[in-house]
């Protein structure tokens, strides 16, 4: 009801300041971000900007079969074109940046097949706005309330 009625005064030219630490609700309803950390603006932008910060979009990939992460790994880093593919043995899965999201899927499912390797899933995808307020502030909300010795403060102040 509430992201209705901010949508509703937005929509009728109110401009609305809304401060949450949610995250998707930010994303949701802002036209403008303001990320704060330790009582500081360390961030702005529109949520597709402060997205971008992170590093853009990434190619996800859980494979059938944990024991070919590695050939996964060196798949995904030729048909993406980085170094910079991380690994989550737990669930089996491969992520890598992308700058073609369109031609890193293709080269991705084409490598993969080459090498006789089973996707489970591919999905390209944004960051969220939580990985970027752990990217800009290196912590999450667990880290923050064991150095600051009581509860995680605002995060970010959204206007919608």
């Amino acid at each position: 009801e509430v992201w209705s009625a901010v949508r509703s005064l937005v929509g009728g030219g109110t401009t609305v300041l809304l401060t949450t630490q949610y995250l998707e609700e930010a994303d949701q309803l802002a036209d403008r971000i303001s990320v704060v950390d330790s009582g500081r603006v360390i961030a702005e932008g529109t949520a597709d900007e402060l997205k971008a910060r992170t590093g853009g979009d990434r190619i996800d990939v859980v494979l059938r079969d944990a024991d070919r992460l590695a050939d996964g790994a060196r798949a995904l880093a030729r048909a993406t074109g980085t170094h910079a593919v991380s690994t989550d043995v737990d669930r089996r899965l491969l992520s890598a940046p992308v700058a073609d999201r369109m031609a890193a899927l293709t080269e991705t499912v084409r490598a993969l097949h080459a090498q006789g390797i089973e996707a489970a899933d591919i999905a390209l995808r944004r960051p969220t706005l939580d990985e970027v307020f752990l990217h800009l502030t290196g912590k999450d909300d667990a880290e923050r309330g064991e150095r600051d010795g009581d509860a995680p403060q605002e995060r970010q102040e959204v206007t919608a």
